[in-house]
């Protein structure tokens, strides 16, 4: 699945970086929070989207580039769990077996808006609402006896709004790609789901992800000098 998703959103944004044009946004930055859900994706859950939803929240800084492109630096916490009780597959060596982990990420991403994006600027065919896709890279880590470190690559899609003047709201789901297969790992019997069949494990093949469902508030700040509205 992560590569089906990548073989979509790759291509759009390397369309997008050859067609963008270069006009500036009236604020330099957003601010703001993200709330929402998030599910593990593993050996004990291999393909449902929505199974075992947990709440996630954090902070989001973003960087708009102009009214296509934005680099946003994002903060989450949120909480996984799973089972292997109803799970079809049998595990060689491993009992059945629950976790549940708290986990920070702390991601750098990229993205495109499809439309031009502003509440102004008519005459540059702007407009108060757009879809968008983004990209990136962060880390993924769990504290505890256990523990978890490991890079994610974030691939996903939104929409958003500009309510008024400065304020914003959007939506979007992303699924993040570990590179690691004991994310599912912290057991209370000490168990985990790393790797149990034993097979060799590819960039994508037997290694675990989670999804995360958000809603965003952003505030406007930081108006850019004369000289940007001039070329406005």
């Amino acid at each position: 699945m992560m590569k089906s998703i990548s073989n979509c959103i790759l291509p759009i944004l390397l369309w997008a970086g050859a067609c963008a044009t270069a006009v500036a946004q009236e604020y330099r930055y957003e601010i703001g929070a993200v709330g929402g859900l998030a599910n593990y994706m593993g050996d004990a859950n291999p393909s449902n989207l929505v199974h075992g939803l947990n709440p996630a929240g954090g902070l989001v800084f973003r960087s708009n580039l102009n009214f296509r492109w934005a680099i946003s630096s994002n903060i989450l916490v949120a909480q996984v769990y799973d089972d292997t009780e109803n799970v079809k597959n049998v595990f060689p060596g491993h009992e059945q077996t629950a976790f549940k982990n708290v986990f920070m990420a702390v991601t750098e991403r990229i993205e495109f808006n499809f439309l031009p994006y502003s509440d102004k600027f008519a005459y540059l065919d702007t407009y108060q609402f757009t879809p968008y896709v983004f990209a990136g890279l962060g880390a993924t880590i769990i504290r505890g006896a256990k523990g978890f470190l490991g890079f994610q690559v974030p691939l996903g899609l939104g929409v958003r709004y500009k309510v008024k003047n400065r304020l914003n709201v959007g939506v979007e789901w992303a699924v993040h790609q570990l590179f690691r297969d004991d994310f599912d790992g912290g057991s209370p019997s000490g168990t985990d789901l790393n790797d149990p069949y034993r097979t060799n494990s590819g960039l994508f093949k037997n290694m675990d992800r989670y999804n995360t469902i958000l809603v965003s508030i952003t505030w406007d700040f930081g108006t850019r000098d004369e000289r940007c509205k001039t070329y406005l």
